[in-house]
């Protein structure tokens, strides 16, 4: 059984400024309970996710930038970040394209939670609950299974072409992992229910930034 990690090591692991280093979820925990009460010395957890996923449940005392501002005002965010970085998501897919944004702007200190926010709860963190909605990436695991299956079943008892859905899905799903993209999350980002928490604007994200440990969420 691997140990927990000392407060030592999570600052030796934070403080590294490889580029593209993903952090265990344990060492970001140990990495705060040592720095508790010291916001100075700190990580800075930054949330990529979308404002419904965020509102559910989130990392205590983390910033929410999500991914499109984020890519969209990485120079003016990035100065703004302060320490070492952690990205945080739902999986680490991503947080990941959070810090190439942030690596193309020469902000070399942010490292990927792996595992994402289930892996930080499941090591103890500190999370914040709030109203319950399913992740993005469910919801899309969730719709592809069921055109899968509809598909299959169609081209069993219907027509042959039913196939033509499972097949399409499957292809969907292969670009979507090669082009590290996703175009049915997108699109059920749209939907009610994930639009019910309006996501923040660049100017109170950068706001918030500027506010520091004061200005962001609990």
């Amino acid at each position: 059984m691997t140990a927990t990690p000392t407060p030592e090591l999570a600052t030796s692991a934070l403080e590294t400024p490889e580029v593209g280093r993903a952090v265990d979820a344990r060492v970001v925990v140990a990495w705060q309970r040592a720095h508790d009460g010291d916001e100075s010395g700190a990580p800075m957890v930054v949330d990529v996710r979308s404002a419904a996923e965020y509102e559910a449940t989130h990392v205590r005392g983390s910033y929410h930038v999500p991914l499109a501002t984020l890519a969209e005002h990485t120079s003016d965010l990035a100065t703004h970040l302060e320490g070492p970085v952690v990205l945080v998501c739902q999986s680490g897919v991503r947080a990941e394209q959070a810090r190439h944004h942030l690596a193309a702007v020469g902000l070399d200190r942010a490292h990927v939670l792996d595992g994402g926010l289930p892996a930080y709860t499941a090591a103890g963190g500190d999370v914040v609950v709030g109203a319950r909605v399913w992740a993005l990436e469910r919801q899309v695991r969730l719709v592809a299974g069921v055109l899968v299956l509809a598909g299959l079943t169609a081209g069993r008892y219907l027509t042959p072409k039913g196939r033509l859905v499972a097949g399409g899905i499957g292809a969907g799903l292969t670009f979507s992992a090669l082009s590290d993209t996703c175009a049915m999350g997108a699109a059920l980002a749209r939907l009610p229910i994930n639009r019910g928490v309006t996501e923040p604007g660049a100017a109170d994200t950068l706001a918030t930034l500027r506010a520091g440990p004061r200005g962001r969420a609990r």
